[in-house]
């Protein structure tokens, strides 16, 4: 499940519909958002980047720089991470970071 909402949510980007980015992340990280875990925190940051690309598309640019700061924060946790998804939170990264260019 998770695999597929990774690439749910990649194809979203891609079609630069944030919002709905947003939601895919959110049905595995909501039921787990309260556990100290890195993987957990990591999906928070790929959600806060698709919210920091919808308020920009919103023209709200001041709030989509705290969001995106908050997005950077968590994807430090990617070099301590051991998880089947590795790759392709690797991937999300690359992909958020070109599209984070793409708005400047």
């Amino acid at each position: 499940m998770t695999r597929n909402k990774i690439k749910e949510f990649e194809r979203c980007l891609h079609q630069e519909k944030f919002y709905d980015a947003h939601e895919v992340l959110e049905e595995i990280w909501f039921p787990r958002r309260f556990e100290e875990n890195s993987e957990v925190k990591l999906l928070k940051g790929f959600i806060n980047a698709a919210v920091s690309f919808e308020l920009i598309k919103r023209d709200r640019r001041q709030s989509a720089k705290k969001v995106w700061l908050n997005y950077l924060k968590y994807k430090q946790l990617l070099f301590k991470l051991k998880s089947p998804y590795l790759n392709e939170y690797y991937q999300l990264t690359r992909t958020l970071d070109r599209l984070h260019s793409k708005f400047q």
